[in-house]
């Protein structure tokens, strides 16, 4: 299959994917008992808008979807933050909106503070050739989700300490229908991590992350490749994914295959 050219039906079944990801993974969080990371999620319009009470980040506290036909909801989405003193960030994707949009937005009190390149391409037929030092596996049961969550803590910066919160709020994708999770290994080690969601016929690779002293061995360009070829086994058409722009993890993606769809603005409050 050709990679198709981006027009705007296309660029919004790739926002709806990823909004719907977005949602699944969210709300896994909210359904821990009593909810407590204090998970919100409310539509406006055609726009999805999440908080988690607990975690401050932009990440966890950002609206998906928005477009020119919720320009008339955009006090009620600000209220919303506000109302939880929350900062917030806000998805601007340049098919959904207009020159009134933006303006809105800037009368508003937003501004435009980064970009995120947005990417796709299509899934491989072809299984990946690891080299001898590496295996990779798919995440079935605890003790590799507990291989996951070790690997998502310290791959993000964080100190060893806190994996109990990686483990605490992902193992709700253990096993929740449209999740993989892949481990892979270097000399029998766990040593990367990789994260593939499935909406329809859009595979999304939604989260990566290394183990510090396994960097630069080219586990994350083969669990890229690992995805591209298990979303061709699924039956999917498309696979898509989104990073900070001009980043190591855009050309990555660049150079197994994707390609860029569009250059994402992201918008946040003056105050």
């Amino acid at each position: 299959m050709n990679l198709p050219l981006i027009d705007e039906s296309l660029a919004g079944r790739l926002i709806r994917a990823e909004t719907e990801f977005y949602a699944s993974r969210i709300r896994s969080i909210g359904e821990r008992p009593g909810n407590p990371e204090g998970v919100e999620m409310r539509n406006f319009g055609n726009a999805s808008a999440f908080y988690i009470k607990t975690m401050p980040w932009g990440l966890f506290n950002s609206v998906k979807g928005f477009t020119r036909d919720d320009a008339g909801l955009l006090d009620e989405i600000i209220h919303f933050y506000r109302e939880r003193n929350r900062a917030f960030q806000l998805d601007i994707d340049p098919s959904a909106v207009d020159a009134k949009t933006l303006r809105l937005l800037a009368e508003k009190g937003l501004y435009h503070d980064g970009f995120q390149s947005v990417l796709y391409g299509v899934p491989s037929g072809e299984p990946p050739q690891l080299p001898a030092s590496m295996t990779i596996r798919q995440i079935e049961n605890e003790a590799d989700f507990d291989h996951y969550a070790a690997i998502h803590c310290v791959g993000s910066g964080m100190d060893i300490r806190h994996k109990h919160h990686f483990f605490n709020n992902n193992i709700g994708l253990l096993h929740r229908p449209g999740w993989r999770l892949y481990l892979a290994s270097w000399d029998g080690s766990p040593a990367a991590v990789a994260v593939m969601h499935i909406s329809g016929s859009v595979a999304s690779f939604t989260l990566a992350a290394t183990a510090p002293q396994f960097r630069r061995r080219g586990l994350q360009t083969a669990l890229l490749r690992w995805r591209m070829h298990e979303a061709h086994k699924a039956g999917c058409e498309l696979v898509a994914a989104q990073a900070d722009a001009g980043s190591s993890s855009q050309r990555n993606m660049e150079r197994i295959g994707l390609r860029l769809a569009w250059t994402r603005a992201i918008w946040k409050p003056l105050q």
